[in-house]
């Protein structure tokens, strides 16, 4: 589980600015977030460590996604963030330049400056595709969020990109289809199955397309 770096966050609704952190939090107790007019300011070493918390969050993710959230209610973002950690996924809010930041700590030289509206990211920590699934089906369900893009083995990925990586059978799907079928020894499948590297997802889609 991701911790810390949350609690710098703050989400944007049509209601104005609710902050996510966490008051447990040292800082959140020490009552050193400083509110201006409706937005929530940080200090410089808060965002110095955000910056180094959210860049090793960065690294230890599998994938990440990026979202546009400008139509999500408070109530439907608690939800959404149910289904994500059901998934092993974290999802956090975060200024875009803060968040270039982080991305550029953590050795990729990628840049999220150019997307435009509220800007999510989801942390998918167990494999490369829980994150892009998720948010593919809760992207279904009306104009609450829309896929902007995304990183997979420090590759940029565009809105496409992570529509066709959300349309991969999961792992267990995989299973459940094809281990009936197969002609090479289970064993050999699930080796290829709980690979993290961008050609474990690549591999899969080429079974996925080969069965369809």
């Amino acid at each position: 589980m991701i911790v810390g770096f949350h609690n710098f966050c703050e989400y944007k609704s049509r209601r104005g600015v609710e902050s996510l952190f966490d008051k447990q939090h040292p800082h959140g107790k020490e009552g050193v977030f400083i509110f201006k007019g409706n937005a929530l300011m940080m200090t410089r070493q808060q965002k110095e460590v955000l910056v180094r918390e959210v860049s090793e969050a960065v690294k230890k993710s599998k994938s990440l996604i990026f979202v546009d959230f400008q139509g999500l209610s408070v109530s439907d973002a608690d939800i959404m963030k149910k289904d994500l950690r059901k998934s092993g996924v974290e999802y956090r809010v975060m200024k875009k330049k803060l968040f270039n930041r982080s991305i550029k700590e953590a050795g990729l030289n990628i840049s999220v400056l150019d997307f435009k509206g509220q800007f999510g990211i989801a942390f998918s920590l167990e494999d490369e595709i829980s994150a892009a699934k998720v948010l593919y089906d809760f992207s279904k369900k009306g104009d609450k969020i829309s896929l902007v893009g995304g990183i997979l083995e420090g590759k940029a990925l565009n809105q496409e990109d992570v529509v066709a990586l959300a349309k991969i059978p999961s792992k267990q799907e995989l299973l459940a289809r094809l281990v009936g079928s197969i002609n090479a020894p289970v064993s050999q499948f699930v080796g290829v199955l709980s690979g993290t590297s961008r050609s474990f997802v690549l591999a899969l889609k080429a079974i996925a397309e080969q069965k369809s």
